[in-house]
């Protein structure tokens, strides 16, 4: 029986992957768009000012990594760098404030690394233009 759901389940996991690589992009990517625009939702006052060093900068780094690990393009290297951002924001924002990321409220920011440290790894699945890019 377990061998069953297995066979099913594994014949799933490329459009899983690929699934898995868009809704993170498509989140990182929002969460970039909210401290540069205030859009789609205001999440701390207003569009952060340009050029304002860490968030900004770290804004700029989500919304462009976050649409290439969206549409699977370079996903592996973006993925990479996004898994890096996420734990310097871990240590230097939500460390200090406690040893557990669920007292210091760095829980976001922890399975965000380790969800790209995965796409790094394994790549962007079946349905990237990564995937399009190396069958031609």
């Amino acid at each position: 029986m377990t061998t069953n759901l297995d066979n099913r389940l594994g014949s799933l996991a490329p459009a899983a992957l690929s699934l898995f690589r868009i809704v993170f992009g498509l989140l990182f990517t929002i969460h970039g768009a909210s401290k540069l625009f205030a859009w789609p939702v205001d999440s701390g006052g207003g569009a952060v000012p340009v050029g304002t060093w860490p968030v900004w900068y770290a804004g700029v780094l989500e919304l462009v990594l976050g649409l290439l690990i969206l549409v699977g393009l370079f996903t592996r290297i973006a993925a990479f760098i996004a898994s890096g951002q996420m734990a310097v924001a871990y240590f230097w924002q939500h460390q200090p404030n406690g040893l557990l990321p669920l007292e210091n409220g760095g829980e976001p920011a922890v399975l965000y690394c380790f969800g790209f440290l995965l796409l790094a790894a394994i790549g962007g699945g079946a349905y990237a233009v990564d995937a399009a890019r190396n069958k031609t």
